[in-house]
């Protein structure tokens, strides 16, 4: 694939104009009062007013706030999840370099479908609070800040997280909703949000991991979907300060997933240069990982703008299965070099990043 802007037009920008995604610039109905999707597409912000109780069937819609805090070193995820038949609140912290969880506080429920209710949008002052069990989390988001914290035992030690991000001014981010081919009310709506300086602790007994936001990100995954009972998905992103040649300092970021629903209205693709979306086209690895895990991964979109290689040091492989839902995730960590065009058409080389893209499959 090639790196140059198809003849046909003259910029970037108006290339992503007249392809096939649409973008919403205004705030419009997710659903219909029968549950038919009416909004496919993609947008800056999160534009789509979500009603979750005109999501039909009521007991296939899945709602999450997913948050992962990494450095070359650590990563921490930490998640709430309400999958109408159930859900969980999980605190994980992972060694990158020896490669192991160090510690995992996750607690399930049953039932609960209108017991934890989460925000209809993820991207706007919002606030979340929840007990399950033993554990505490608390999501609050501000339009400048967002802070983070969770509070439970974990095999006879206690967890605490504490973490503070930064959102830049009118920080932008990739909202799509994709539809599902002869299932009008199936659909998958998510906001990645990354590029976001992030500072704080996680504790685990008296062991005390410390992030700082020279080198620390954080990447927002927040979803309201109702999907299939199969699904399957590949999901990349990544963060880091970038310098130019006249050594100013940028926040540089990428959102790539592919795989999922019907792509033909919008693709969850995405550049981010301080804070703003650069929209990009369809990605694809070079060739299929699947059982080949560490050897390189080249991920290349339609239209040349990104074209990346990843290397990968560590896959994370993580599975869970109840019967009735379960899933299998290899998230491959490594790290990442090549080039990415912003929509003036500046070429900006990417060295060193440490970054993931995992490929999932599900059933739940």
């Amino acid at each position: 694939m090639s790196k140059e802007l198809p003849r046909t037009y003259k910029s970037f920008t108006e290339w992503a104009e007249k392809s096939k995604q649409i973008e919403y610039t205004e705030e419009t109905p997710l659903l219909d009062k029968d549950g038919t999707l009416l909004a496919k597409g993609w947008a800056r912000r999160n534009v789509f007013t979500y009603d979750r109780n005109l999501s039909s069937p009521k007991y296939r819609k899945k709602e999450w706030d997913f948050y992962i805090i990494r450095n070359k070193n650590m990563i921490v995820e930490l998640s709430f999840a309400n999958i109408s038949i159930g859900g969980y609140v999980c605190a994980k912290l992972v060694d990158l370099q020896n490669q192991k969880v160090i510690a995992e506080a996750n607690y399930m429920y049953v039932g609960g479908e209108s017991k934890y209710i989460l925000p209809p949008k993820g991207d706007v002052p919002n606030y979340f609070r929840a007990n399950v069990r033993q554990a505490q989390v608390e999501f609050d988001t501000h339009e400048t800040y967002r802070t983070l914290w969770f509070k439970a035992p974990c095999n006879g030690k206690m967890v605490e997280c504490n973490f503070h991000m930064d959102i830049l001014p009118n920080h932008e981010n990739i909202t799509t909703v994709l539809p599902f081919k002869d299932n009008p009310t199936r659909y998958f709506m998510t906001t990645k949000q990354n590029g976001m300086p992030v500072s704080g602790t996680y504790k685990y007994g008296n062991d005390v991991y410390e992030f700082s936001k020279e080198d620390t990100f954080c990447y927002m995954d927040w979803g309201r979907v109702n999907t299939p009972y199969k699904l399957v998905w590949y999901w990349g992103n990544g963060s880091q300060y970038v310098y130019d040649e006249n050594g100013e300092k940028h926040v540089f970021g990428f959102e790539i997933t592919w795989a999922i629903g019907d792509e033909s209205y919008a693709t969850e693709t995405c550049l981010f240069w301080d804070g703003k979306a650069h929209k990009i086209g369809a990605v694809d690895v070079e060739k299929f990982p699947k059982d080949r895990y560490m050897e390189e991964w080249k991920i290349i979109s339609e239209d040349g703008r990104f074209n990346m290689t990843m290397t990968p040091y560590f896959d994370y492989e993580s599975q869970f299965d109840v019967g009735v839902a379960g899933t299998h995730c290899h998230q491959v960590n490594g790290v990442w070099n090549g080039t990415v065009i912003l929509d003036d058409g500046r070429e900006i080389e990417i060295k060193d990043l440490h970054a993931f893209c995992e490929y999932v499959e599900n059933h739940w």
